[in-house]
């Protein structure tokens, strides 16, 4: 079972904060490994948590970045790590090749999409090919709906979702050895 921190009854007030804080960190370019750990349970992924619903019903019919439509009926009752970016964000950019790596080696236990937001069709390609998360479905969010579906507010992000439906929401950068941490989790949970 994924670690509930002390934030996961946050006032609105103190998520506008951290809205803020992980904003404002985005354009650092930095990434590091050990960062506090802050998941939390969003409201919108507890009720996604219910068994009659499939958290990963957010994904379906999307739009990949190169322009097919994403078919997320594998995705059901199998541990999938969704990784929100934007293609601006230098911090985004700075964690893409641990991402990539990482996806590729636990490609046979856990699924990986890349959900990209908050930019235009061709910046969002130009990003999947410059950075090498191309490995993975990446899909286009244009119109927000899927970060809105998962409570994203901010990115880098990551939605660990379990395979009977659970749902954990990062929103920050995790460094190499965090998310391998994570994504072990995720198997062993």
């Amino acid at each position: 079972c994924m670690h509930h921190s002390p934030l996961r009854r946050a006032r609105p007030l103190v998520q506008a904060i951290l809205a803020a804080l992980v904003l404002s960190a985005c354009g650092t370019g930095t990434a590091s490994d050990g960062l506090a750990d802050d998941t939390q349970t969003n409201p919108t992924a507890e009720l996604a948590n219910d068994p009659q619903t499939n958290p990963t019903a957010a994904f379906a019919n999307a739009q990949t970045v190169d322009g097919t439509i994403f078919d997320a009926e594998p995705l059901t009752g199998r541990d999938t790590v969704a990784w929100f970016w934007a293609p601006w964000c230098t911090t985004c950019r700075a964690e893409a090749p641990d991402v990539a790596r990482i996806a590729a080696l636990y490609s046979d236990k856990v699924t990986t999409i890349g959900v990209a937001g908050r930019g235009k069709l061709p910046e969002m390609a130009q990003f999947v090919s410059d950075t090498g998360v191309g490995g993975f479905a990446q899909l286009a969010d244009l119109d927000g709906s899927i970060w809105s579906a998962f409570g994203i507010y901010g990115q880098p992000a990551f939605a660990f979702i379990n395979n009977d439906g659970t749902v954990e929401v990062f929103v920050g950068s995790l460094g190499k050895r965090s998310l391998t941490e994570r994504f072990e989790q995720l198997i062993n949970s």
